[in-house]
């Protein structure tokens, strides 16, 4: 990833965040580069959570924030890790792809990425909820998918983890709502990140086409907007949503898809 996705911006105005505690997986790279560094410029103080030790303590030292190495795949390792640990907003955004027919579907693979894109989650937020609770305030922003409301073929692990994490979503939505924490989910389609820069090189191999028109015809293909998401672009919509101004926002998906759902 670009060293520019991940220099932290100066804040325009005041720093609405000072104070607050950002937990930000999948923090090394891509996505949650930049939203580590999107908070870190309204203020708050990030803990880079990543299995990528050298990527998380690049970002950390960037945004001035720690940096925490750790195996989203492990579920004890991810409680354990988050003994101590007082934050006011979790940012879920660590994910895998893994394509294949269903019957050719490793049940091992599938077991991992649902470990890291649910149960993760949901064992970050049993284990941070009780202290936003006390606190009176906390924001939970998931970085989901189109693919939370849409399903395409050979990615029944990823696109079943992504619609149970907009379940996970509303049900902790409803559950924190009178402590003052909200929770919510942010669902992208393709996003320029090297996961999918390299998604672009495989297709464009496979279908002997120039990777222009991959992202047209392959990846593209059910947008309106015939553009890549930007990482920047995902990046202030979770901090919008840790904003006064998403105060009575929870138990919502916001897409960010160029229209693929509305046909």
């Amino acid at each position: 990833m670009p060293e520019s996705h991940v220099t932290p911006s100066a804040p325009t105005g005041p720093s609405v965040l000072h104070g607050r505690t950002a937990v930000v997986t999948g923090g090394a790279s891509g996505i949650g580069a930049a939203i580590a560094t999107r908070l870190a410029g309204a203020g708050a103080s990030i803990i880079v959570v990543d299995r990528d030790t050298e990527g998380a303590e690049r970002v950390a030292d960037l945004v001035r924030g720690k940096a925490l190495t750790l195996d989203l795949a492990d579920g004890d390792a991810v409680t354990a890790a988050m003994e101590g640990v007082d934050a006011d907003i979790l940012v879920n955004n660590a994910g895998i792809q893994h394509v294949a027919p269903i019957e050719d579907f490793e049940p091992a693979m599938f077991r991992q990425i649902h470990a890291i894109m649910l149960e993760a989650p949901f064992r970050l937020a049993q284990a941070l909820l009780p202290g936003m609770y006390a606190r009176g305030w906390g924001r939970l922003i998931h970085v989901s998918s189109v693919h939370g409301h849409r399903a395409s073929a050979y990615k029944s692990a990823y696109v079943s983890a992504k619609h149970g994490l907009e379940g996970l979503s509303k049900v902790i939505a409803l559950e924190a709502a009178e402590h003052g924490v909200t929770s919510n989910t942010i669902c992208p389609g393709y996003v320029r990140t090297p996961l999918v820069e390299g998604q672009i090189a495989d297709q464009a191999s496979t279908h002997g086409i120039p990777e222009g028109e991959v992202v047209e015809r392959v990846l593209l293909e059910r947008s309106a907007l015939k553009r890549l998401v930007e990482p920047d672009e995902v990046a202030e919509v979770v901090h919008f949503l840790c904003s006064s101004a998403a105060q009575s926002m929870t138990g919502s998906s916001y897409l960010m898809d160029g229209g693929w759902t509305a046909a």
